[in-house]
């Protein structure tokens, strides 16, 4: 049992709402924390996959109505999307009973038709979060062992706690399968599995890169617009990031294109077939495998009000990760898999270019001390309590 930070978060917006949803891809432990919330106050659970679960809500009015002074749970949301209107009409009555905040909690693997069935019936009654893997701060420390681990396995809880590097490499190959064969045409599209696994695989082969949809239809031999919507999927799944090039108004050439990340380091190093840290010191992935931990570690950290992009010239300026707090205020981030990083010259021109507040390089080392060029070099788990220290913004 892992204490999630989102825990705190998800009580205080139900005691602000009506209901709450935890969207994650399935095994990130969304139900896990539901019944940890849960603890402490009357509730109930509903698991919308169990059969029985779901013939008890035939009649949802009169169910829910059974349980008007509980939680309820409902898991599995997407498996009855009907149900939106339903819950619409149960909060509106019990606010006007003046007892609307805390009575739902929704969990779901994210899809855009999940989102838009919800936000259309329950517009301004529903709170969004999302529920990522464990983050440094979540295991046992945000450095040494225990980092290194989290890098390798990721961040699916029954990866990183498996009992071995064996196990957890196993665990995660039965994920990736259960995934495409099931999980995925259970939510509706019909894709092959084969043709999504190696997808999947040519994208965890390009971590990082600037997404060349043409490239990528060329070898799956579809067209670009099925690329295009492979990549949709993906993303709506939050199993892949697509992170936006910095795009302004300045006298640059600047790149366009978005870079496409597999979202878990672990599920990367699977795809890849990289069992254990010791294979993944001698890949080729290794600088760019670093880099998507990195980054969404840093992401998963942030407020809604900002906003991470990356920044390259056509001429090779760049900044692996850019975060804006606000109006011309940025924070730039190279990443480096290398106890002594250098960052090199591109990215102090591109600092130049954006005119950046803070710079920063974050390696796999544990120390935090400061260079030339005002660049300061850290860890992951510093630069998280740097974030911190002013509130992610």
């Amino acid at each position: 049992m892992y204490k999630r930070e989102l825990a705190q978060k998800i009580i205080h917006s139900l005691d602000q709402n009506p209901a709450v949803a935890i969207l994650g891809p399935r095994q990130i432990g969304k139900t896990t924390l539901a019944h940890e919330i849960a603890k402490g106050r009357p509730s109930t659970y509903l698991d919308l996959e169990n059969p029985e679960d779901f013939q008890k809500l035939k009649d949802p009015a009169h169910y829910l109505g059974l349980h008007a002074n509980k939680l309820v749970i409902l898991d599995e949301i997407q498996r009855y999307p009907d149900l939106f209107m339903s819950l619409r009409g149960i909060i509106d009555s019990r606010r006007r009973e003046g007892r609307g905040n805390g009575c739902f909690l929704v969990l779901g693997s994210a899809t855009n038709e999940l989102l838009k069935q919800s936000s259309e019936s329950l517009a301004g009654r529903i709170y969004y979060s999302e529920l990522t893997g464990l983050n440094p701060f979540e295991v046992e420390k945000p450095d040494g062992e225990p980092l290194q681990q989290l890098w390798t396995r990721g961040g699916f809880p029954n990866s990183y706690a498996a009992a071995s590097e064996q196990a957890s490499h196993t665990w995660r190959q039965n994920f990736i399968r259960t995934y495409l064969e099931r999980d995925i045409p259970q939510l509706g599209p019909r894709i092959p599995a084969a043709t999504l696994m190696r997808f999947w695989t040519m994208l965890a082969h390009t971590q990082g890169e600037l997404l060349n949809a043409s490239k990528l239809a060329n070898s799956l031999g579809v067209e670009s617009v099925t690329v295009s919507r492979y990549l949709d999927l993906m993303t709506d799944l939050l199993l892949v990031r697509r992170l936006e090039p910095w795009y302004g108004n300045i006298k640059k050439r600047l790149v366009k294109s978005p870079r496409t990340y597999v979202r878990d380091s672990g599920i990367v190093h699977a795809l890849l077939q990289i069992p254990n840290y010791e294979t993944l010191l001698g890949h080729p992935i290794l600088g760019k495998s670093w880099e998507g931990f990195v980054i969404e570690t840093i992401i998963n950290t942030l407020s809604p009000s900002t906003h991470p992009f990356f920044y390259r010239t056509s001429a090779g300026a760049e900044i692996d990760l850019v975060i804006e707090f606000g109006l011309d205020e940025y924070w730039a981030v190279e990443i480096k898999a290398s106890r002594s990083p250098n960052p090199k010259k591109g990215f102090h021109i591109a600092c130049e270019d954006l005119q950046v507040k803070q710079k920063f390089v974050v390696y796999t080392g544990e120390d935090k001390f400061l260079t030339s060029h005002d660049t300061i070099i850290l860890s992951v788990a510093h630069f998280i309590e740097e974030l911190r220290g002013i509130g992610g913004r």
